[in-house]
């Protein structure tokens, strides 16, 4: 899922961070940004067309508005025209530039709100982009427990139930933080970075079947809590039964797949008497150690196929030994 945003939303929430202003008669507040790019216009200014990307929000410093004061009346305005037929969502213009009156005229023909920045336009750009990519970054929930081992996210799922929230909640007591408990909202940044949090009203609070609901930071200070974690292994609480595959070496991983970033997962089948936030420690150290370059299964699998070379090369030199 990715985020909408409408221009008067968009200029609400970046006021003050960005220094704004509404360009008075300009309207198109309730237009839709559906991108999170942002850039000058470029050749669209000087007529060209041909390939502008009309869906990203505009900007205007000072090059852009020095350009247009050097034409005059009439080319001006018919650059204009052209670049306010486009559906651009908004325009921004930097140091509180004072615009040339066929600007705003065409912007408000063309109901395209104008908000003025007083930022130097570098400043603009380094401010609204990072703003840009997590607002619009793909997002979506998730069904499960969010918590911090060793510095590992761990994501707990499995049907209800299963003892998500208990395991969470004994890792916090052994000294872990939780993130979320069984609503994670997951955000992907970049390619391959996923960071999950909690929802605003239900945030440290946990479900506890029998109890009610367990006010975290209340009882275990708070630094058993974390605002939001990079999900880095996902670990499936399922209920042991007779026949099921297993994987007794941890040679094959197996992977999940959300919102388009492949996840490390690992199946842990429940009994009687297992202890599994040990387990779940284990599981945090053992992705650590992998991360660091060590592979416990891989050197075992090299050490047995070594030691078998060896004891076949040893069988070899006694056979062919005649003495």
């Amino acid at each position: 899922m990715t985020a909408t945003l409408r221009v008067g939303e968009l200029f609400e929430q970046l006021r003050e961070l960005l220094e704004l202003e509404h360009v008075p008669g300009t309207k198109g507040l309730d237009r839709v940004v559906r991108s999170s790019d942002v850039s000058s216009p470029g050749l669209a200014l000087a007529g060209y067309v041909a390939r502008f990307p009309a869906d990203r929000l505009q900007v205007f410093g000072e090059t852009e508005v020095t350009y247009l004061r050097s034409l005059d009346v009439e080319t001006r305005r018919e650059h204009l025209s052209k670049f306010f037929a486009f559906p651009i969502p908004c325009l921004f213009v930097t140091k509180k530039l004072d615009l040339p009156a066929e600007v705003v005229e065409e912007a408000v023909r063309s109901g395209v709100a104008i908000l003025r920045s007083t930022l130097k336009t570098n400043e603009f750009y380094t401010r609204i982009k990072p703003w840009l990519e997590d607002a619009f970054a793909p997002q979506t929930t998730l069904h499960g427990s969010l918590a911090d081992v060793y510095g590992v996210g761990l994501l707990f799922i499995g049907q209800s139930g299963i003892g998500k929230s208990e395991c969470v909640l004994d890792l916090v007591e052994r000294g872990h933080r939780i993130v979320a408990d069984d609503l994670v909202l997951a955000r992907r940044r970049g390619n391959d970075i996923l960071i999950g949090r909690g929802h605003e009203l239900q945030r440290h609070y946990m479900e506890i079947r029998g109890v009610g609901l367990v006010d975290i930071p209340a009882i275990f200070g708070i630094r058993a809590v974390r605002q939001q974690k990079r999900i880095e292994v996902v670990v499936q609480l399922e209920e042991w039964r007779q026949g099921a595959d297993v994987d007794r070496t941890g040679l094959d991983d197996q992977y999940t797949d959300i919102l388009g970033v492949s996840i490390p997962r690992i199946t842990v089948h429940l009994n009687p008497g297992k202890n599994i936030t040990v387990i779940a420690e284990v599981i945090a150290m053992h992705h650590l150690l992998k991360w660091s370059g060590i592979d416990p299964a891989e050197r075992f699998n090299e050490a047995l196929i070594r030691q078998m070379r060896d004891k076949a090369a040893i069988n070899r030199y006694l056979r062919e030994d005649d003495e």
